[in-house]
């Protein structure tokens, strides 16, 4: 059942959206502001995001690039603008399609289907196992991680940055390499997955001074190892 977002300020056309997305058995979440709406995305995870530009605190191409920022959630354009440069600036932004207002509740449908199938083509092959590093559990089926037994709420972003590094335990990865796997980006701010890293430490129970999974080597990568085994103290009795 696909989760979707509506980021939409006009009551009528986002009920009138809650209403169809409902009724085709989809999840919906819905929002009528860009601040609202990366608040949404960073903490739920939604299958995909319709965006309206006209948004009464930032303008939707604004809001498009924010949330470029912290997730690679599919977003489909929702907008009344029809100036082709305007357009093709958004898909260079970021966005995965757009719609021009009005239009039916069939053809937004069938983008969706579109935006949704290419997303889930994106993964490509075979679905990985689970994978095992120290007290961390990830599973990239379900995309469900647990540490230490317990689950982790992770935005979609984070899990990916988590599972990717999971896979190569041990190796140190170029930020550079974190930009192209994670982010899809050949360049980009290293604030970015420093912002990142810092809220899966969060979520992971440890911190930037005092790390046990992810270690960060300055100028060179990161990297994720289980924790160092701790010698018993041999004055303790047994």
């Amino acid at each position: 059942m696909p989760s979707v977002l509506v980021v939409e300020d006009d009551q009528f056309v986002r009920s009138a959206l809650i209403r169809h997305l409902t009724e085709a058995s989809h999840t919906v979440r819905s929002v009528g502001t860009a601040l609202e709406a990366l608040r949404e995305v960073a903490h739920f995870r939604f299958d995909v995001v319709i965006l309206d530009l006209g948004l009464p605190d930032l303008d939707g191409s604004e809001a498009l690039k924010m949330l470029r920022g912290i997730t690679d959630v599919p977003v489909i354009i929702a907008t009344a603008r029809d100036d082709e440069s305007e357009i093709v600036r958004l898909l260079n932004d970021g966005a995965d399609d757009y719609l021009i207002k009005p239009f039916s509740v069939e053809h937004l449908s069938a983008r969706m289907s579109a935006v949704l199938r290419r997303s889930r083509a994106a993964g490509g092959g075979a679905p990985p196992s689970v994978i095992q590093v120290g007290g961390l559990s990830i599973d990239p089926l379900r995309r469900q991680a647990e540490l230490d037994g317990t689950a982790l709420d992770l935005t979609r972003r984070e899990f990916d940055l988590l599972t990717f590094l999971a896979g190569r335990p041990g190796v140190v990865v170029p930020r550079k390499e974190l930009l192209a796997e994670v982010w899809q980006q050949s360049y980009g701010d290293d604030q970015t997955i420093d912002v990142h890293l810092s809220w899966l430490r969060r979520k992971l129970g440890e911190t930037a001074a005092r790390p046990r999974y992810l270690h960060t080597l300055r100028g060179v990568g990161v990297k994720l190892q289980p924790p160092a085994v701790q010698p018993p103290d041999p004055e303790q009795p047994v």
